[in-house]
């Protein structure tokens, strides 16, 4: 019995096939991890890893004709599949999960993907233009392609749902949610809900015991903090703008800064939206995004890579010392994504100057790199301090699995 996870955006398709024994049964294996990049352009890519039933890496498979569209993605998918043996026809599959970028109000859960669920996913578009149509397409595709399989909406806002209205209001006229839904909504829910579930199983002690600080650092990045299991705070907002700063994304900024260029450049509302999302962040201070490229730059002197590394940090550093105050006691502090798995230079700027707050790097252990979950503390540290791999594919297939239990099941 075999779930496909896809996660489509607007140029390329993400997807990973899981192999699982029984429907009742959370033992997900992967069997294949795919990526179509460039669709809709003239240097479209594909690759795919193939693995045994142990994990280990079995078989690559490369393509590199043109895709010219997501209709063309899906297709190549199940080609490419086929090739290396792991799934031929679409009627091998359980089931069928997407990533969808924003739930808004109306969906907190994992849900059957049905015509009404399609046309809410539509009606969210305003408040997620570049992503929640690409998020329609991968489902349209698939489903043109693969008939009557079932296939579960995963929501990246809805693990925010529990966030009091204390947290998520702006202060703005109250009637601007009430009628537009202007409030904070948070992402990466996908990711910071997996991470926390690993540290309580690191722990071994139930989720709704422990209190947690989940940074998900990325080319996005953000921070959540999680009380009891329920996610009480996040730094992104209506959009995922707001908050840390990014690899091309602002963050925190005085929004009257929106006023004054527009009024003294003749910047128009497209060229804003550019500029905060596209040309600022770390690529607006040092001209790079890639933190990897950053920190060695910086390390060789460069001062514009540096002020971008000190900055990113230093905005990472208030979030701790913020999500402190909100959660009064924290017992472990996550980093995940590509920079929280891989830059222990950034794990140690965040940390530095907090050991009256009970946060005490192991500068030694800091440096090694394990597979999993890795302890990053010291012994006198009172917070724990962990590295946690995330995988929002397979957090993915485990919540569409659950969706179609209960379905099979009448719940």
């Amino acid at each position: 019995m075999k779930i496909l996870v896809v996660n489509s955006g607007s140029s390329s398709l993400k997807f990973q096939l899981f192999k699982v024994p029984d429907l009742r049964v959370q033992d997900l294996r992967v069997l294949a991890v795919g990526l179509i990049e460039q669709i809709n352009g003239k240097n479209s890519s594909a690759h795919l890893q193939c693995f045994d039933g142990d994990g280990d890496r079995k078989e690559e498979i490369e393509r590199g004709e043109a895709v010219g569209d997501h209709s063309e993605a899906v297709r190549m998918m199940q080609e490419m599949l086929c090739e290396s043996g792991m799934m031929c026809d679409f009627d091998e599959l359980a089931a069928i999960g997407h990533r969808v970028v924003h739930g808004g109000e109306l969906f907190h859960d994992p849900t059957l993907i049905t015509g009404k669920v399609i046309q809410g996913i539509e009606e969210l578009i305003p408040l997620a233009p570049l992503h929640n149509p690409a998020n329609l397409i991968g489902i349209r595709e698939a489903a043109r392609h693969a008939g009557d399989i079932p296939q579960v909406a995963v929501f990246d806002t809805a693990f925010h749902r529990t966030i009091p209205p204390h947290a998520y209001l702006y202060a703005l006229p109250y009637e601007l949610y009430e009628r537009e839904k202007v409030r904070r909504y948070g992402f990466h829910g996908i990711s910071h809900g997996y991470v926390s579930r690993r540290a309580a199983e690191y722990f071994d002690r139930p989720l709704a015991q422990l209190n947690i600080i989940t940074l998900h650092l990325g080319n996005g990045v953000s921070a959540a903090a999680i009380k009891g299991g329920r996610c009480v705070d996040t730094s992104m907002g209506m959009t995922p703008l707001e908050g840390l700063i990014m690899g091309t994304r602002c963050g925190d900024l005085d929004p009257a800064i929106l006023f004054y260029l527009g009024r003294e450049t003749g910047m128009s509302m497209a060229d804003l939206d550019n500029l905060l999302n596209k040309e600022s962040g770390l690529k607006g201070i040092c001209g790079r995004s890639d933190m990897r490229t950053i920190t060695e730059m910086a390390e060789q002197g460069d001062e514009q890579a540096g002020l971008a590394l000190t900055m990113f940090c230093y905005r990472l550093k208030k979030y701790i010392g913020a999500y402190l105050a909100v959660l009064g006691r924290v017992d472990c502090i996550v980093f995940t994504g590509g920079i929280g798995e891989n830059s222990p230079v950034v794990r140690r700027l965040c940390c530095e100057g907090l050991e009256a707050a009970g946060i005490v790097l192991d500068e030694q252990g800091n440096l090694e790199k394990l597979d999993g979950i890795n302890p990053v503390h010291s012994p006198e540290s009172r917070v724990a301090l962990l590295v946690v791999a995330t995988d929002e594919e397979r957090e993915i297939a485990s919540q569409t699995l659950r969706v179609i239990s209960r379905v099979i099941n009448g719940g």
